[in-house]
């Protein structure tokens, strides 16, 4: 039998590594399922507030409003319950839990890709809840299976952006600090978008910011495949953004950890 060369051998490990360290964080939010409260609690929140306050004066009613709306709002809970990486990762670290990973020979990635996998698990969470309650309150999407494959690239999406805050969460020594920088970064990424309201309804320069915004281009995804409509450009152009944070922010982050730790 002829032996698999080396580097497959170590990449074969280390996704291996990294799924013992994702079971290992998922038995962390099984035994705390007070990390799943937040995104419970968001999806129902921005849900009833935001088609309440907005429905009558964007759509002339919370029903009209509510197909622009849930897809919004499916994007902005999942990216939302993306920062809680950056914050658990910081206080991980500050545990000293990282410093006895790095003493055990696993491959270097395995810790930081097992916790932010498991973190998945909100991603999902928060989705499912956003679209239980748009359905209570009456949203009903036309494409049921697009709307599905649309919470499935809102959960990929999640994961990319959770990198950026994983950086956060290694960079910064405490972890208050982590949340208040990553929330910075989170509320003109999600506001200043087409999440809410039409992008033509806002000023022209903010129409600019917010036609090149990714989160514009997910959300316009997220609603196409729900109306059944044609969302190829939207699917490229956001599994594009993901790739580019994948591929910029899984070493950086990488490379911050093994110095810093």
């Amino acid at each position: 039998m002829i032996d698999e060369p080396p580097h497959h051998i170590t990449v074969r490990r280390s996704i291996a590594q990294s799924l013992t360290m994702t079971h290992r964080g998922m038995l962390k939010i099984k035994h705390n399922p007070q990390q799943l409260f937040d995104v419970i609690a968001l999806p129902i929140v921005f849900t009833v507030m935001f088609s309440t306050i907005f429905g009558g004066a964007i759509a002339g009613d919370v029903q009209a409003y509510l197909p622009l709306l849930i897809p919004g709002v499916l994007v902005q809970v999942a990216v939302a319950a993306s920062v809680i990486t950056g914050v658990q990762l910081r206080e991980d670290l500050d545990k000293g839990i990282f410093d006895r990973f790095k003493s055990l020979p696993v491959a270097r990635i395995a810790p930081l890709a097992g916790a932010l996998l498991a973190n998945a698990v909100r991603y999902v969470v928060a989705t499912v809840i956003a679209v239980a309650v748009g359905v209570a309150l009456g949203y009903r999407p036309a494409h049921p299976i697009g709307l599905a494959a649309a919470c499935l690239l809102v959960v990929l999406v999640a994961f990319a952006l959770s990198w950026i805050f994983a950086l956060v969460g290694v960079l910064l020594d405490k972890a208050s600090t982590v949340q208040g920088v990553s929330m910075l970064v989170l509320m003109p990424l999600t506001f200043v978008s087409n999440a809410l309201v039409p992008v033509d309804t806002l000023p022209e320069w903010m129409q600019v910011v917010a036609n090149a915004n990714p989160v514009s281009h997910l959300v316009s995804a997220v609603r196409s495949l729900a109306d059944g409509g044609d969302a190829r450009v939207q699917i490229v152009y956001t599994l594009l953004g993901a790739a580019v944070i994948l591929a910029v922010f899984v070493p950086v982050t990488l490379r911050t950890y093994m110095r810093r730790t």
